[in-house]
């Protein structure tokens, strides 16, 4: 059996977060200047990055978002993606930056990119905080990626499990332990 006991240890730093965020609003904000971007943040881990984020782009930006699931309330993905809640905007002809808080597997962030490029955006890039490469199963091209991390069950700063510690301001490794 499977068991939490919370915080095994941070990860990347409050600090570091910031810091890279800042470099990314900054790569997006030059790759897109003269233009408007729309920020479609996939619930609810995204959150807290993509407000952050949102605040250091220096080009407009509109944002909205999407509730996928294919966790629920356990460590491992199950493969199956859920699309909870769809975008209010239309993205015809818009430039559309998907905003992801961890790319696992990549089997939900496929499903999405084929959603919204069904809906003719003039763009579709990918921003995630966190990439965990090592566990990827299908080709995901992401444009402005924070932070390659290792194969841990990670929560903090958006992330959460069964709903806890997504206020955490730094990115920590979940203490699990196998009865």
């Amino acid at each position: 059996m499977t068991q939490v006991e919370g915080i095994d240890r941070q990860l990347i730093s409050e600090e570091d977060i910031r810091t890279r965020i800042k470099e990314l609003a900054n790569q997006i904000s030059e790759d897109f200047e003269g233009e408007t971007v729309i920020l479609v943040g996939l619930l609810k881990g995204s959150v807290v990055f993509l407000a952050d984020l949102a605040r250091e782009i220096t080009v407009p930006c509109h944002m909205d978002f999407m509730s996928v699931t294919s966790y629920g309330n356990d460590t491992e993905s199950s493969g199956e993606v859920r699309f909870l809640k769809d975008l209010d905007e239309d993205i015809n002809g818009k430039n559309v930056i998907i905003v992801e808080d961890i790319i696992d597997t990549g089997y939900t962030l496929r499903e999405v990119v084929k959603v919204l490029g069904a809906r003719s955006p003039k763009t579709i890039n990918i921003c995630t905080l966190l990439n965990k490469v090592s566990r990827r199963l299908v080709d995901i091209p992401v444009t402005y990626n924070g932070f390659d991390i290792p194969d841990e069950f990670v929560v903090g700063f958006g992330l959460d499990y069964a709903q806890k510690y997504r206020n955490l301001k730094y990115v920590g490794v979940l203490k699990i332990t196998e009865e």
